[in-house]
């Protein structure tokens, strides 16, 4: 059985697991800080919600972004920035397809296909402060878990220059 559970990433001086919009996720850890202040929180979960990235993107004033592991087979990715606003997709579309294959619904109908979540995370990123290229997200949108989807996510990190590999 693999890794079911959240990594909470966003911006700020203030612990983000002492903040309002986290309120919800009791026992969040701390996994990483990286430059320019930005933090990586681990919420360990199969169940329930861990908050809302919008309200962490208000409450901090920086962009925050979700990444729900389900079973270390694919990632669900939200992103919110005060300015850009908010978008979805997902890590290992082939295998969130096998999640998803019971109700009829498509990855398609659920989340960003990878060159518009690039668009999004570009301009997410940007707003982050950072300049980054589309081609080596799409890169990533596009991998299948090899072996697990923890992995895409702290690569997507990586390419959107929050916390480096």
């Amino acid at each position: 059985m693999g890794y079911w559970g959240y990594f909470v990433v966003g911006r700020g001086e203030r612990p983000l697991a002492d903040l309002e919009a986290l309120a919800g996720a009791e026992g969040m850890t701390l996994r990483d800080r990286a430059p320019g202040g930005w933090q990586v929180w681990e919420y360990p979960s199969g169940e329930g919600e861990v908050g809302s990235m919008n309200a962490l993107a208000r409450e901090t004033g920086a962009p925050a972004l979700f990444g729900y592991v389900m079973d270390s087979d694919c990632v669900v990715v939200e992103a919110a920035a005060p300015e850009s606003g908010a978008w979805t997709t997902c890590l290992a579309r082939g295998a969130m397809a096998g999640y998803l294959g019971e109700d009829g619904l498509t990855v398609e109908d659920y989340f960003l296909e990878p060159p518009d979540a690039a668009e999004r995370a570009v301009a997410w990123a940007a707003e982050a402060g950072h300049e980054v290229n589309a081609e080596p997200l799409i890169d990533v949108l596009t991998a299948e878990a090899d072996p697990m989807a923890e992995n895409l996510f702290f690569r997507l990190l990586d390419r959107l220059g929050v916390v480096p590999l």
